[in-house]
């Protein structure tokens, strides 16, 4: 035995990490993990938490999440985001940068960088916007410790206009030589904009009027755009919301070729299914991109198991009941929660035998940290890491309600009576326990903001530039 306390110690458990599981003690020493092994030899701790029979696996990390604070706290705020958080199993949100105002200067990340410090429950990361406004500002947010940059080729919750094309490949060029990954909403605004337009002039106010303006063809002239972009610059992309089949072809080619990219996609684009989407159904689940056919769902899984879609994330997109309750379809607003349900849908397909528990791990835990520079200080657990984990109970029955989600101003959800198995019944972050037995605890101000330490970058074709070419005689060749 060995006479050191820790803070806190979890035994009896099966740790899960994405190459295997094994029986073990968990100890927590000043927010790291000090110990994993046999009981007998794990030290002492001032608190225990039994996990016999369960599952003790890293925190989920959501890569893509809106927790609307500043400027939308109708919709969220930093304490209603990330309770749900905590009480989804989740230790670590990445913040999309579409508030008001966007996080585009070094004055709107200190807003949001307030709020969040004040109030988070779980670890934050906070992205800057790329767009026509921000090229000067990009490496100073960089400095200031963004995870990342977002891009919106589509139209978006804040109205963001598209940035031209020549602002994303200067852009690119940028974050190329600072080595941030940028997430990307991969739809063409130009074409959605016209189909979406045209069928309101015909009178189309229906679920399928929204598909039909957002046809796989939008999603993939974009990601071809944002490939060849990346290719060209050696900028490392992120793809958010991945939900086209017709896309996974393109996407295989181009890391086999070195294109520095990573892709996610969420439970609702192979649990959903725009056939069975009508009525207040169909305004609860409207989001983009749109939940598609059901042909879609089987190959959208398959490509997340076998890793050509890297991660799971969310697009956790909370709205206020009434902006999901306008009669006219195209008047609803766009997303719904998702950061509190998504461990245990995926916890069900484990229980269904459809996926892993290791497999779950590499796609919501390892692969988001290695993505985003933070591995293997997160993602993993082993000694050293932090200590962001969730105990999982594989046998605890359920049924999803929007009444019962914690992010208080959005209580609906597309999986609205969906029965479950396996779920969460502690989170702890750094160390501390913020949820257990599905009680989220008071801890405001516990999270901290996660900055990326990202490899090395490699940018390519630099003599041609925007930088470059701007000097007095400069050639390109």
């Amino acid at each position: 035995m060995v006479e050191l306390y820790a803070d806190l110690l979890i035994t009896g458990g099966i740790v899960v990490n994405e190459t295997g599981r094994f029986a073990a003690d968990v100890a927590v020493k000043d927010g790291l993990v000090a110990f994993v092994g046999h009981p007998g030899f794990a030290p002492r701790a001032r608190r225990t938490l039994e996990a016999t029979g369960k599952f003790v696996i890293p925190g989920a990390i959501d890569v893509h999440t809106h927790i609307r604070e500043p400027g939308m706290t109708q919709k969220e705020d930093w304490t209603t985001g990330t309770r749900a958080a905590a009480a989804g199993g989740v230790t670590t949100v990445f913040d999309m940068p579409n508030t008001d105002p966007p996080v585009w200067s070094l004055d709107a990340l200190a807003m949001k960088q307030e709020a969040a410090a004040r109030q988070a429950h779980v670890n934050y990361g906070l992205y800057g916007l790329l767009d026509e406004r921000s090229l000067e500002a990009l490496p100073a947010l960089a400095e200031a410790g963004v995870i990342g940059f977002k891009l919106f080729y589509g139209n978006t919750t804040g109205n963001l206009p598209a940035p031209n094309d020549g602002a994303v490949l200067e852009g690119f060029e940028i974050l190329a030589e600072l080595g941030l990954r940028c997430a990307i909403h991969a739809e063409n605004s130009p074409m959605l904009f016209w189909r979406e337009n045209r069928m309101k002039a015909a009178g189309r106010d229906d679920a399928y009027a929204h598909l039909a303006a957002r046809a796989d063809i939008v999603a993939l002239e974009s990601l071809n755009r944002s490939i060849t972009l990346s290719e060209w610059t050696g900028a490392r992309i992120h793809i958010v919301h991945e939900s086209c089949m017709r896309s996974l072809p393109i996407i295989r080619a181009a890391k086999a070729r070195g294109v520095p990219m990573t892709v996610e996609t969420g439970p609702q684009y192979f649990l959903l299914a725009a056939e069975d989407l009508t009525g207040d159904s169909a305004r609860i689940a409207r989001l983009n991109p749109p939940i598609r056919e059901r042909a879609q769902q089987e190959p959208i899984l398959s490509a997340l198991l076998d890793g050509t879609i890297d991660m799971l994330g969310t697009d956790h997109a909370p709205h206020a009941m009434a902006e999901k309750q306008h009669a006219s379809f195209w008047d609803n607003a766009c997303g719904f929660p998702g950061v509190e349900t998504s461990m245990r849908l995926m916890l069900t397909l484990v229980h269904q035998g459809r996926t892993s528990m290791e497999q779950y791990v590499r796609m919501a835990c390892a692969a988001p940290a290695r993505a985003f520079g933070l591995y293997p200080r997160k993602g993993v657990i082993q000694p050293g890491a932090d200590a962001d984990i969730a105990v999982v109970d594989p046998a605890k029955e359920g049924v999803i309600r929007g009444a019962a989600l914690h992010s208080t101003r959005s209580l609906f959800t597309p999986f609205e009576g969906m029965q479950t198995v396996g779920a969460p019944v502690a989170t702890i972050v750094r160390g501390r326990i913020v949820m257990e037995g599905g009680s989220v605890l008071d801890a405001p101000g516990w999270g901290r903001q996660e900055r990326p330490q990202m490899p090395r970058p490699a940018p390519r074709n630099l003599a041609t530039t925007t930088k470059a070419i701007l000097r007095p005689g400069a050639q390109s060749w």
